[in-house]
């Protein structure tokens, strides 16, 4: 996520990211897919979320929730096949995950869209998003099951 993004105008890398890109868009990268970086191959697994100290480091009360309203969290990648990445390689493209849940889906699942049913479920049946994430969404679905 670029530090503007949140409101700020900080440089690239404030948020800690080991990586930089341009073009991978959380509204278009699927949970699962697979890409190519130099000679590395690496997965999708989940969107980067805040915790506090991002309001610390920004002495803004109000910053966690900015981030998460910008949907531009960024995401974590698992690395599949290691490999030399250097600047200026591109990310290709490898293999497309088929369930369709994007990194914003999962985002506004936490986040403000905690009722939608049909993608929780989409989400649990994602077996490249980590145990943790599945697991609270079961948790959401039996609660709302529940009511």
């Amino acid at each position: 996520m670029e530090a503007r993004a949140a409101g700020h105008g900080a440089a690239l890398g404030v948020f800690g990211e080991n990586l930089t890109t341009t073009g991978l868009l959380e509204t278009e990268v699927h949970i699962g897919d697979k890409f190519r970086v130099g000679s590395a191959e690496v997965m999708v697994t989940q969107p980067r979320m805040p915790c506090y100290k991002l309001g610390i480091r920004f002495q803004r009360s109000d910053i966690i929730k900015r981030f998460l309203l910008s949907e531009r969290t960024g995401f974590y990648l698992s690395v599949l096949k290691e490999g030399e990445v250097g600047a200026g390689d591109e990310f290709q493209l490898i293999e497309r995950n088929a369930s369709g849940v994007r990194v914003v889906d999962v985002t506004r699942l936490y986040s403000s869209d905690k009722r939608n049913l049909d993608l929780l479920q989409r989400a649990i049946a994602t077996e490249a998003l980590p145990n943790n994430w599945r697991e609270h969404f079961r948790e959401r679905v039996n609660k709302l099951y529940d009511q």
